[in-house]
C-alpha cells in the first residue's frame, strides 16, 4: 500500500496550489455577482464552480513521489502530489454538470466511471480551494450565504475593557517607558487584527512535548492521516492546519501557514459537529530545534484556543508547566489538556494519572472546568485506539458552535496584561496623612504655604509693618520733648559713639533658597506617598520643574508685596491725640513763658497759674502720648498681620501656580489612568 505522508517537499509547490488560489477567487468573485445581482441563474454558477473545482483538483504532477497516476490505475489510491487536502465526494453531479462528474480518479483528466458508483480510486485535492466544496455535501455552506454570527454575552465589557486598554495606554506613553507598555499594545494589535477576521471560526492549536501523540490526534480529529506520524524526531517540523468549513483563509494567513500545509478533513457524518474549526498541529514545544519551538511561542500567542497533549510519562514535565501552563492559568476558559496514550496504562492507572494531572494544574493556577465551572476542560483519550477521541469531539463541536473562544482569549489576554501592569498603576501601601487616599491634604498645601511664607520672610514683614506703623503714630502723637531726646539720641550715636559690635548674619538669601527647596521636597513627598514608583517619580519631577526659578519669584514678591506702599492708614482718634499732644505742648509753652514774664518783672506776680500750666503740659504731654501708644497696639497689629498675610498669600499664590498646580495635574492624569485601569481589570483584578 502506498504510504501517506503529511508533507511533501517537491521543487515546485505552487504547481497545484496556485491554480486553487485563483480557482478560489473566481468562485469567490462570481459567488459575490450572484448575490449582487440576482440575475444570473444558481445552476450555471455551479457548473461554473464544478468546472473550476475539476481543474484545480486535476493539475497535480503526474507521476509525483514515484505513484502510478495514470487514468484507470488499479494500483492505490491515488493521491494529488503528495498533498492531503478534502476528499471529493462521490455524489452524483447536478444534471447540467460536467462529464467526469462521478469519482474522480485523480489523473485530472476528468474522465470517471458511471455517475454514483465508487468504482475507482479516491481522490484528494489540495485544501487551496477552501471555498469550493462538494456540490454533493448537503451541510457545506455557501461563502456568500448570510452568517448568523452568535455575540457572545461578553463581547459588550469586552469592547469596553480594550477601549480602557487603549486609553490607558495613550494616558501612559509620557510616563511609562515603552517596555513596560508594549505586551499592552501588542493585545491591542492581535485584538484588532483578530476581530476584522471570520467569528464564525475558531482556530485551535493542538501542543505538546516530542512523542506525545498531537499528530496521531490531529489525524483522528481530520478523519484523515494530514500529519505525518512516525518514531522518528521530531516529525512535525511547521505548522499544518485543517478547516472544517470555508473561510478561514485570513485567520490562516494571519497564523503563517502557507497555502502548501492547509488542509481540509474528511468529508463525512462526522464532521458537521467540527463546523467552524480550525486545527493547528504544531512542532514539538520542546523540540531540539530552536524555529520549532518559535513556531509554538509564536502561533500559541496568536490562536482561540490551545490543546495541550501529554503523556503519561511527560504530563509533570516542569518545562510544560512552568513556561507555559502556569504563565497560562488565565487563559483557562480556552484551554483543553488532553491525558493521551491511556492504551498503555494497565487497570485504574489511567485514573490515577488524570487525578494527579489534575492536581499538578491546580497547582500551576489552572481553574479546572467542573461541576459547571468555567474553566480548562480534563480528558483521558487515545488517539491511537480512539477511546475517549469521541468525548474530545463531541466538547470541542460544542466549544466551536458557542462561538465565544476568540473573545474569551482576548479577555484573558486583557486580563493577563492587566496583571503585569498593576505594579505601575496600583499599590497596596498607603502611609502618612494620606492613608487611604490619593493626593495632597489641606494639612500639607497648608504646610507648603507655611514653610514658603517663612522662605520669605512673611512674619518678619508683618512686625516690620507693625513697628512702622507704631513709629508713624509715636511721631505724630508722641511728646515733642521726647521726641527731640530720642534724636539727640540717634544723632549721638551716628557720630562716633562706641556701639555692641553685632555677630556676622548668616546669608539670608541662602537660608532662604534652602528652605524653598525644603518646602517643595516635602509636599512632593508627601503628594508621591501611596503612588506607584513611576507616578510617585513623575510627581517629584513635576514639582521639581515647578520649584526652577521660584526663589528669586519669592524674592521679588518680598519686595513687592511685604513693603507697604505709602504711610500707614491714621485711625479716627489720631488727630484727637495730635490736638491733645499740641495743647499739653502749648500749655508747657504759655507757662514757661508766663514764669519767665514774672521772673523779669513783665507779669503780674502770681507762679500759681504758669507753674499749673506747665505742670498739667509736662504730665499731660507723656500721658497722651502713652494712651496714644496704647491705642495704636490694635491698629497697628492689625496692620503687621494684613502686611504679612499679603505676603504669605502672594507666596501661596506663586508656590501653588508653580508646584501645587503641576503636581494636582499629574495626580489628576494618575487618577484618569487608574479609573481606566479599574475598567481594564474588571472584577478579575480587584483594586486594593
Amino acid at each position: 500500500m502506498t504510504a501517506v505522508t503529511a508533507v511533501t517537499d517537491h521543487a515546485d509547490q505552487s504547481d497545484h496550489t496556485e491554480p486553487a488560489d485563483r480557482a478560489d477567487r473566481a468562485d469567490r468573485a462570481d459567488q459575490a455577482d450572484r448575490a449582487n445581482s440576482g440575475d444570473r441563474s444558481a445552476p450555471g454558477a455551479e457548473q461554473a464552480h464544478d468546472s473550476r473545482e475539476g481543474r484545480a483538483e486535476g493539475e497535480g504532477r503526474p507521476g509525483a513521489e514515484g505513484r502510478d497516476t495514470r487514468p484507470g490505475s488499479r494500483s492505490g489510491p491515488a493521491w494529488d502530489d503528495g498533498l492531503i487536502a478534502r476528499r471529493v465526494a462521490g455524489a452524483q453531479r447536478p444534471s447540467g454538470a460536467a462529464t467526469g462528474s462521478g469519482t474522480a480518479t485523480g489523473s485530472g483528466s476528468g474522465s470517471g466511471t458511471d455517475a454514483g458508483v465508487d468504482t475507482g480510486p479516491r481522490s484528494y485535492a489540495p485544501a487551496g480551494n477552501p471555498s469550493a466544496p462538494p456540490s454533493g455535501n448537503p451541510t457545506s455552506t455557501p461563502t456568500n450565504a448570510p452568517s448568523t454570527t452568535l455575540t457572545p454575552p461578553h463581547e459588550g465589557p469586552l469592547h469596553t475593557r480594550l477601549d480602557a486598554l487603549r486609553e490607558l495606554v495613550g494616558l501612559s506613553r509620557t510616563r511609562l517607558d515603552s517596555g513596560t507598555l508594549a505586551e499592552a499594545g501588542r493585545v491591542l494589535d492581535e485584538a484588532a487584527a483578530r476581530r476584522r477576521l471570520s467569528e464564525r471560526h475558531t482556530v485551535v492549536a493542538i501542543a505538546g512535548a516530542t512523542g506525545s501523540g498531537k499528530s496521531t490526534l490531529f489525524n483522528s480529529l481530520a478523519g484523515v492521516m494530514i500529519s505525518e506520524t512516525g518514531v522518528r524526531r521530531p516529525t512535525t517540523a511547521a505548522p499544518i492546519g485543517c478547516s472544517w468549513t470555508d473561510g478561514a483563509a485570513g485567520l490562516l494567513d494571519r497564523l503563517g501557514i502557507p497555502g502548501r500545509l492547509r488542509r481540509r478533513p474528511l468529508q463525512g457524518a462526522g464532521a458537521d459537529e467540527l463546523q467552524g474549526l480550525v486545527l493547528i498541529d504544531l512542532p514539538d514545544h520542546d523540540s531540539a530545534v530552536g524555529e520549532h519551538r518559535e513556531h509554538v511561542d509564536r502561533i500559541l500567542a496568536l490562536v482561540d484556543a490551545v490543546i495541550w497533549v501529554v503523556d503519561p510519562e511527560k504530563y509533570a514535565d516542569a518545562m510544560l508547566h512552568e513556561r507555559y501552563l502556569r504563565p497560562m492559568a488565565g487563559h483557562a476558559e480556552v484551554t483543553f489538556v488532553v491525558l493521551n496514550q491511556i492504551d498503555r496504562l494497565p487497570g485504574d492507572a489511567a485514573d490515577q494519572v488524570l487525578d494527579d494531572l489534575r492536581r499538578l494544574l491546580d497547582e500551576d493556577g489552572v481553574a479546572l472546568g467542573e461541576h459547571g465551572e468555567p474553566g480548562a476542560t480534563v480528558l483521558a483519550i487515545s488517539a491511537l485506539t480512539g477511546e475517549g477521541v469521541g468525548e474530545l469531539r463531541e466538547a470541542l463541536g460544542q466549544f466551536t458552535q458557542e462561538r465565544g473562544a476568540a473573545a474569551r482569549r482576548i479577555s484573558a489576554d486583557v486580563d493577563a496584561a492587566a496583571e503585569r501592569l498593576r505594579p505601575v498603576y496600583v499599590t497596596g501601601t498607603h502611609s502618612g496623612r494620606n492613608r487611604g487616599r490619593i493626593g495632597l491634604s489641606e494639612e500639607a498645601r497648608e504646610e507648603f504655604a507655611d514653610r514658603l511664607a517663612d522662605a520669605v520672610g512673611a512674619a518678619a514683614a508683618g512686625d516690620a509693618a507693625e513697628r512702622a506703623w507704631r513709629r508713624n503714630a509715636g511721631k505724630a502723637c508722641g511728646d515733642p520733648w521726647f521726641r527731640l531726646w530720642r534724636w539727640y539720641e540717634a544723632r549721638r550715636y551716628s557720630q562716633g559713639v562706641p556701639t555692641p559690635v553685632a555677630l556676622t548674619p548668616v546669608d539670608e538669601e541662602a537660608t532662604a533658597r534652602q528652605r524653598v527647596e525644603h518646602a517643595v521636597r516635602t509636599v512632593a513627598d508627601e503628594a508621591a506617598t501611596g503612588l506607584p514608583v513611576p507616578w510617585g517619580q513623575a510627581v517629584r519631577e513635576a514639582a521639581v520643574r515647578g520649584a526652577e526659578g521660584l526663589p528669586e519669584a519669592l524674592d521679588e514678591l518680598a519686595v513687592t508685596a511685604g513693603v507697604p506702599s505709602g504711610r500707614p492708614p491714621r485711625p479716627g482718634w489720631w488727630p484727637v491725640a495730635v490736638l491733645a499732644q499740641a495743647a499739653m505742648t502749648l500749655l508747657q509753652i504759655v507757662g514757661g513763658v508766663w514764669l519767665v514774664g514774672q521772673i523779669i518783672g513783665v507779669a503780674t506776680p502770681n507762679l500759681g497759674v504758669p507753674a499749673l500750666l506747665m505742670l498739667v503740659g509736662i504730665v499731660g504731654g507723656p500721658c497722651v502720648e502713652w494712651a496714644s501708644r496704647m491705642a495704636a497696639r490694635g491698629p497697628a497689629r492689625r496692620y503687621g498681620h494684613d502686611a504679612e498675610r499679603r505676603l504669605r498669600e502672594a507666596a501661596a499664590g506663586c508656590g501653588r501656580a508653580r508646584v501645587l498646580d503641576p503636581v494636582a495635574a499629574e495626580l489628576l492624569r494618575y487618577r484618569e489612568v487608574r479609573e481606566q485601569y479599574v475598567r481594564v481589570a474588571g472584577a478579575r483584578s480587584p483594586i486594593g
